[in-house]
């Protein structure tokens, strides 16, 4: 398997070799393994551990061995302990989107910190026949059937090719041990459902079944290029985009087929789910609409016209209390006083205190904002700096600004209002930095 190995990272990811790369490592077999793999073949690796305290003193043994493991191979190990329950308590999540969320905006937090270029984590191929499983049971599109990626942004899934047993033959020849996770043995879970009974009577019916499987995926996946082709010739031809809106014209639409896939494939990103009512506007009256969490899709005639909610359709506000050091909703912010400025990042700003007026309030932004872009002088609609910047409708309607007293502070992220900035008759600094 380590050759198997060795020539699968040179094909498909050959740029990982010299790159600092973060695994992350439950203490399961499959990630133990891609450790002793990673590791003889001597890429500049370290291991990053979550300790979600679902499983109490299971939990801490996992934690405790993947330590040791680490250290017997002189492996630098990060942990992170969460409180996995109060966490989805908080946001009202399940358990297992919860700690999916942890994990990952963890993962993410490292991979900036330490200046480290990958995740690879450990899916193999019988994970992504249960992932395809799972989304032909509950009903899905072409998108759900396509398997695990290999990469998305900066994860990495480089065992994909290679088998649950092609894992557990390696770990049994080199003598790897590793930690059981007792969840694992519970039907409870759909995906072990489908692990202990579905999966063994397909294999019973077809020996093949995993290699036919993967032969599967690839013709999904070049279908699926094929799909996105035609999808973006259509809507060179169908829909047109300004600022604020994309106008889809429905005489040109329906004179399609398919016109509903094609709705699919443009709206999909868009955070809409209620498809059969989508599909439904199309003979609507005027004036109709459906919504999503982010966005409105409006009935007008030969159109529809997507916009970001807006006006009464987006009212929340937060509000920060300067006593709050620490804020997790909607955004999680830190606030800490500082005796200078230091290197700054997208991720974080440098405020005069004294010129803020708390509570400060979170909120999305507005048709109207304006904010004194940092090292400019004059202001500037917030509308005309999106367009400058190239603002996608998507990247606008997920924009959070902080405010004081009514006046941009921080357009989070992006840029922050030079009426705020520290200069010399600064005398107290507040660091302002989301995580």
């Amino acid at each position: 398997m380590l050759t198997k190995f060795q020539n699968h990272l040179t094909s498909q990811f050959s740029f990982l070799k010299g790159k600092k790369l973060f695994i992350a490592v439950s203490g399961g077999i499959d990630s133990i393994v891609l450790v002793d793999l990673l590791h003889k073949l001597e890429y500049e690796i370290a291991v990053l551990h979550c300790n979600f305290s679902l499983r109490g003193a299971e939990s801490d043994g996992d934690e405790a061995f993947v330590k040791s493991f680490c250290k017997e191979r002189n492996i630098e190990v990060l942990v992170q302990k969460f409180d996995t329950k109060q966490f989805a308590s908080d946001y009202k999540l399940s358990i297992q989107v919860a700690a999916r969320k942890l994990r990952y905006d963890w993962f993410y937090e490292q991979l900036k910190n330490r200046n480290f270029d990958f995740i690879l984590t450990a899916h193999h191929l019988n994970d992504s026949l249960e992932t395809f499983l799972i989304n032909f049971s509950r009903g899905t599109g072409l998108d759900g059937l396509t398997g695990i990626p290999a990469q998305n942004d900066k994860i990495i899934r480089p065992l994909l090719p290679f088998s649950r047993e092609e894992i557990e033959l390696y770990a049994e020849e080199n003598a790897i041990q590793w930690r059981e996770d007792s969840s694992n043995s519970s039907d409870k879970y759909l995906r072990n459902k489908l692990r202990h009974d579905v999966i063994p009577i397909l294999k019973e019916v077809q020996p093949n079944l995993l290699s036919s499987f993967e032969n599967t995926i690839k013709n999904l996946q070049q279908a699926q290029s094929l799909v996105n082709d035609a999808s973006r010739i259509i809507y060179k031809e169908v829909v047109t985009e300004d600022d604020n809106s994309i106008k889809i014209n429905l005489k040109k639409l329906t004179q399609l087929a398919n016109y509903q896939a094609y709705l699919y494939q443009w709206l999909k990103d868009f955070g809409f789910v209620a498809w059969n009512d989508i599909y439904d506007l199309v003979s609507a009256q005027s004036g109709k609409k459906v919504l999503s969490p982010e966005f409105s899709l409006l009935k007008d005639r030969d159109f529809f016209i997507l916009t970001p909610k807006v006006g009464d359709e987006i009212t929340q506000e937060f509000l920060i209390e300067k006593e709050d050091g620490k804020v997790n909703i909607p955004l999680k912010f830190t606030f800490c006083n500082v005796s200078d400025i230091s290197v700054t990042d997208s991720n974080s700003i440098f405020v005069d205190e004294n010129k803020l007026q708390f509570p400060l309030t979170l909120r999305k932004w507005q048709e109207g904002d304006f904010f004194y872009p940092f090292g400019m002088t004059g202001k500037k609609k917030l509308s005309k700096y999106f367009k400058d910047e190239k603002f996608s409708l998507i990247d606008k309607s997920t924009t959070w600004i902080l405010c004081s007293d009514n006046q941009i502070v921080w357009i989070i992220n992006k840029r922050m209002d030079d009426r705020f900035k520290v200069n010399n008759n600064t005398t107290t600094i507040l660091k302002i930095t989301i995580t």
